[in-house]
């Protein structure tokens, strides 16, 4: 919880700081502030939703990347260590709002009965086959959305932050252990517990944009006029 409200704290610092002073020709933090922003506008919300309504999620989209992206990189600084999203809990909340944003953006577009029938009659079929479906089409485009969501982001951090904790534990008590052969085991496994963290701060961004953009992706859908 700490971990959470310091994000925040950091959030609201690197952003009222990157736009304090803004200029035609940006200083280093407006710049950096710009891009982050530009790229969860442009590449995420606009190349996803849509021009039409894409501004109306921007101001969403772009707190829950800064977010998510914060709070995962805790597991790579040092005295921390800690994933926040390590910790499903923390996901669920997160993963019902953007569920709650798509359905109700849904139904703000056609209707409760009308987005009901949007998202779960694919365009262009009928007959008997819709009797298979549509209870299919309704148990993956509503029911499971938040649980792949919440899974998605919780098995990865967790995942990471273990291997981070085999690698270093592991090597620490080899090289205690006094055998010169385990030694050796323990240095490789220090330096494997490097690479893996290299590897962690790409998938923490990476997993922080997937979020983002599958949010994206299923208030895109929610608008779209054909299933």
């Amino acid at each position: 919880m700490v971990l959470l409200l310091l994000s925040v704290v950091v959030i609201s610092w690197f952003m009222i700081a990157a736009s304090r002073k803004a200029a035609v020709v940006p200083g280093r933090l407006q710049f950096a502030g710009e891009a982050v922003y530009g790229f969860v506008r442009n590449t995420v919300a606009r190349d996803t939703i849509g021009s039409e309504h894409f501004m109306k999620f921007v101001p969403y989209l772009f707190s829950l990347f800064m977010f998510i992206i914060v709070n995962n990189y805790y597991g790579i600084i040092p005295l921390l260590q800690f994933p926040s999203f390590s910790r499903i809990g923390f996901i669920v909340p997160l993963a019902l709002a953007s569920w709650l944003l798509f359905i109700g953006t849904g139904i703000w577009k056609h209707g409760a009965l009308g987005y009901l029938k949007h998202a779960t009659m694919p365009g262009g079929v009928g007959g008997p086959i819709l009797v298979l479906l549509v209870p299919l089409e309704f148990i993956s485009n509503i029911l499971v959305r938040p649980f792949t969501l919440t899974l998605r982001l919780f098995g990865n951090m967790f995942a990471g932050h273990l291997l981070l904790i085999l690698f270093a534990t592991g090597g620490a008590y080899l090289l205690t252990s006094g055998n010169i052969l385990y030694g050796g085991v323990g240095i490789l496994s220090f330096g494997m517990g490097i690479a893996v963290s290299f590897l962690e701060m790409l998938v923490m961004f990476l997993q922080a944009y997937v979020f983002t953009l599958l949010s994206a992706m299923y208030i895109g859908e929610a608008l779209a006029e054909e299933h």
